[in-house]
């Protein structure tokens, strides 16, 4: 059982790691008076994918939230991202299955807002559905085939232009570089231009509709990368795009709180398997 809603001493709001996907970002913006873009340069890190908890409040040392105040909690908490609706469970989904985990043996609440135990009590399933979590899950769901295509796409300028059949071993060796990188060094790797592209899509008219949101910015990313990856002249600006639409998977998935350390290794054995060398 869990607690109906969170108080104000904001224990959630500190010292956490919190990922943000195109989506959110625009929508914590709009809530916050802000435009994405001036959202992401005030309050986030690694290009707009992780929001900043670099408050003055501090419980127990730990920083808070950009946009948390003591005085009120969450100043975008109609907006907030679904990590924070979901707090403190998490969630995993693999194929078609989803599951809500929490890892702990005590409540994490209790010390830092020990008025909760005032609250009423409900079951995981009336927990989230009172948090409104469907409009995330739909953005986070949507993304991960973003993610997933953006890969494809890395596959095919290495295994179907004649990278790959050249011999070229320089390929699988920068995308296991990449892959074991910190998301700091991997965020330095994508031009400005593109990590724009990435996480600020410009489709806020469609926010009330995440489906739609993800759908229109999934066709101007296929449509800019067709454009600029399409007649490309020579092997080594092959890779180069190769390498690019790589990292910007790996920094999409990265937003959604994927382990890319683990996801890079199977998509580099994935290659390995069709006839890619390293």
């Amino acid at each position: 059982m869990l607690p109906l809603t969170c108080t104000r001493e904001g224990t959630c709001c500190h010292g956490k790691t919190v990922w943000l996907n195109p989506w959110e970002l625009a929508t914590m913006a709009k809530v916050g008076g802000l435009s994405p873009a001036a959202f992401r340069t005030a309050h986030t890190e690694l290009g707009g994918i992780r929001l900043q908890f670099n408050g003055r409040h501090r419980w127990k040392g730990l920083a808070a939230c950009s946009q948390y105040d003591p005085a009120v909690g969450c100043m975008v908490h109609a907006g907030r991202p679904l990590a924070c609706r979901l707090y403190p469970l998490g969630r995993e989904r693999q194929a078609e299955a989803v599951r809500y985990l929490y890892q702990g043996k005590k409540f994490p609440c209790l010390e830092g807002c020990p008025s909760v135990v005032n609250l009423p009590r409900m079951t995981v399933a009336e927990y989230l559905e009172g948090q409104g979590i469907q409009a995330g899950e739909q953005a986070q769901d949507a993304y991960l085939e973003v993610v997933q295509d953006l890969a494809e796409g890395a596959f095919v300028l290495l295994l179907e232009t004649g990278l790959s059949a050249s011999g070229d071993r320089e390929t699988l060796r920068r995308w296991r570089q990449l892959g074991r990188s910190i998301p700091e060094v991997r965020a330095r790797a994508i031009p400005d231009d593109w990590l724009e592209r990435l996480v600020l899509p410009g489709q806020d008219s469609q926010l009330e509709d995440p489906a739609a949101f993800v759908k229109a910015h999934h066709g101007r990313l296929q449509a800019d990368a067709q454009a600029a990856f399409g007649a490309l002249s020579s092997l080594e600006q092959v890779r180069d795009a190769c390498c690019l639409m790589f990292t910007l998977a790996l920094h999409l998935a990265q937003s959604l709180g994927t382990e890319t350390g683990a996801l890079a290794a199977l998509w580099i054995q994935t290659a390995k398997d069709n006839g890619a060398r390293e």
